[in-house]
């Protein structure tokens, strides 16, 4: 029962929790000061969303409002993309840049992006092994069941794999986001670097998650020995 008293594997996560306080607070400040900026072109996320999606053939594609703060996706399965409230009448630098991100996406889609489709096909698992993967660890180890513990890891690799391609997917839409934002004027060459940095800091908090996920499984192997002992 030691580890549940205390757990020195939980010295492993330290690096993923210091990265992911970090990633947080640059997601605020990015977007709370560039939320502070009008874009000169004055369009709002919604008309730089749908103005980007038509140029590249996807005028079947809604642009539709959603609660929330920073919910923006893109949904593949129902063709729709969807920004929060903060985002969608907004014609902040912030706003179209999260827009035209969303809008990448779309585009990846529309493109037959392959990590998308690989992403989206582990979505089901992903969900599955987020809920069980560490009820089924911990029960196998308050048990001694080494097999309820390998399967709570095997669910676990399941989430890992899950942030390991969701990353060249958010970087591929940021990329194509910044590309459009830039060859279609929707913002000035000096506002393009406002964009960047909100997406930039959006990134690195997909890589914190990559990361907590990658030592949350080196802890569960370092538990699995100790009980194993």
């Amino acid at each position: 029962m030691f580890p549940f008293i205390f757990d020195p594997t939980f010295m492993v996560l330290i690096p993923a929790l210091v990265l992911s306080i970090w990633a947080q607070a640059r997601i605020r400040s990015a977007f709370g000061r560039y939320s502070e900026v009008r874009a000169r072109r004055g369009v709002t996320a919604r008309d730089a969303a749908r103005a980007i999606l038509d140029s590249n053939g996807l005028s079947d594609v809604p642009v539709e409002r959603v609660q929330g703060a920073l919910t923006d996706h893109y949904d593949p399965r129902k063709k729709v993309l969807r920004l929060s409230d903060n985002v969608y009448g907004s014609p902040s630098i912030a706003a179209i840049g999260v827009a035209a991100h969303e809008a990448g996406h779309a585009i990846q889609d529309a493109r037959g992006y392959a990590p998308l489709r690989l992403r989206n096909s582990f979505v089901p698992v992903a969900g599955l092994g987020s809920s069980l993967a560490l009820p089924l660890f911990f029960i196998g180890f308050l048990f001694s069941n080494p097999t309820m513990m390998n399967v709570g890891i095997l669910f676990f690799v399941a989430v890992l794999l899950f942030h390991l391609v969701t990353l060249p997917v958010e970087i591929d839409a940021s990329r194509r986001a910044l590309s459009i934002l830039s060859s279609s004027g929707l913002l000035a060459t000096d506002e393009i670097g406002g964009a960047k940095a909100v997406l930039n800091a959006a990134a690195l908090t997909y890589v914190s998650a990559t990361l907590m996920s990658a030592l949350q499984l080196v802890r569960l192997f370092l538990l699995r020995g100790m009980r194993n002992r």
